[in-house]
């Protein structure tokens, strides 16, 4: 915007010339040509055209003596590109053109140079300053989105802090259930069968069964609690990464791209059918190298397995071990895929539901 108003600025100044010279016909062809060499130098992006369509005009001026009131417009566009040499062209001309000339011409034009060159200052200051205005601004939006990724980074560890110590007080307390009033309660059972058998009171007998019953209605209450607890206090990421860990026929990698909180169902499938899955490796491949790969998306789950290994044993596609996966697989309403092309290959996809109806032996094997 600066550009234009600078520009137009230098052809009024140059217009106001008529105040000392004739409005002829080549008056008006001068500030017509001027101003049409002020808006195509602005809109030309190649600087070897603006530096033609410059010395086009400047021609002009030899053979339009009028052009030559209109140099310092043109001068700014010189200025602009950065054309020291036009300043020696452009006094030699004015020399020529207006030698013998009235002082108040060449005092108006070498004024209009000197406005045209503080223009030029003024303006590309201005850029300069706009330029590391916008280079701050881009570093501290940069800077903004860094420390937002780090903070992000810090959050993610934190939950993922939070969930471990989850995991780990839900095995605490099912251990201490199961090791303290799981014992207690297994020795009070005990205790009232005892008594039961010893007593000769009939009076006694429905209250000692009554109290029978009800523990071991505790008893079955307490072992599914710590069933419970136990099943939730398994990290599936934790149990993938001991699995890869303790495979020792071959480097296993592990990407893992699942939030924390993954269904019950669901995380025991996949435990399970990745140790089916590294016990087939090691039973039938020859593979140097396995990748695992979870992925979590807002309607599925995507597991896949996936080895490098070239030796093909017969039946190893309709084994029991890949039944199996496939009866898990199935159980949760999923998609297994098993190719044995180019290694061997398991790809498992299972849908999002708000209610997992599936065989207990899919959690228990």
């Amino acid at each position: 915007m600066k550009l234009i108003l600078d520009r137009c600025v230098l052809l009024f100044y140059c217009f106001g010339s008529v105040f000392f010279t004739e409005i002829t016909t080549g008056f008006l062809i001068s500030f017509l040509s001027a101003s049409i060499y002020s808006f195509l130098h602005y809109y030309m992006n190649r600087r070897e055209y603006r530096r033609v369509l410059s010395l086009l005009y400047l021609t002009l001026s030899l053979l339009i003596p009028e052009a030559a009131l209109f140099v310092p417009a043109v001068l700014y566009g010189f200025l602009e590109d950065g054309y020291k040499e036009i300043w020696a062209f452009s006094g030699v001309l004015c020399l020529f053109r207006f030698w013998g000339a009235p002082l108040e011409t060449i005092c108006f034009i070498i004024t209009g140079a000197i406005l045209s060159l503080l223009l030029s200052s003024r303006t590309r200051s201005y850029k300069t300053l706009e330029q590391k205005f916008k280079q701050t601004r881009d570093d501290s939006v940069e800077r903004n989105l860094l420390l937002k990724e780090k903070n992000q980074a810090l959050l993610e560890k934190q939950d993922y802090e939070i969930y471990t110590a989850t995991l780990k007080e839900r095995n605490r307390i099912a251990r201490e259930i199961h090791d303290n009033v799981g014992h207690m309660l297994t020795r009070s059972i005990l205790l009232t069968g005892a008594v039961k058998t010893l007593s000769q009171d009939a009076a006694l007998a429905p209250s000692l069964e009554q109290l029978e019953t009800t523990l071991n209605t505790a008893m079955t209450n307490i072992r599914n609690s710590v069933h419970d607890l136990h099943d939730e206090s398994v990290g599936l990421r934790e149990a993938l990464e001991s699995l890869a860990d303790s495979f020792s026929f071959c480097p296993v990698f592990l990407e893992y791209d699942m939030g924390y909180e993954v269904p019950k169902a669901v995380k025991y499938c996949l435990i399970a059918v990745a140790k089916e899955a590294l016990n087939n490796v090691m039973r039938h491949s020859n593979a140097n190298e396995v990748r695992i790969t979870l992925r979590e998306h807002p309607a599925l789950y995507q597991l896949m397995i996936e080895d490098n290994g070239t030796k093909k044993t017969a039946g190893t596609e309709h084994g029991l071990g890949l039944q199996n996966m496939r009866d898990r697989v199935a159980a949760l309403k999923g998609v297994i895929q098993i190719d044995a092309k180019k290694g061997f290959r398991i790809f498992i996809t299972i849908p999002k539901r708000e209610d997992f109806s599936y065989d207990q032996r899919c959690n228990r094997r």
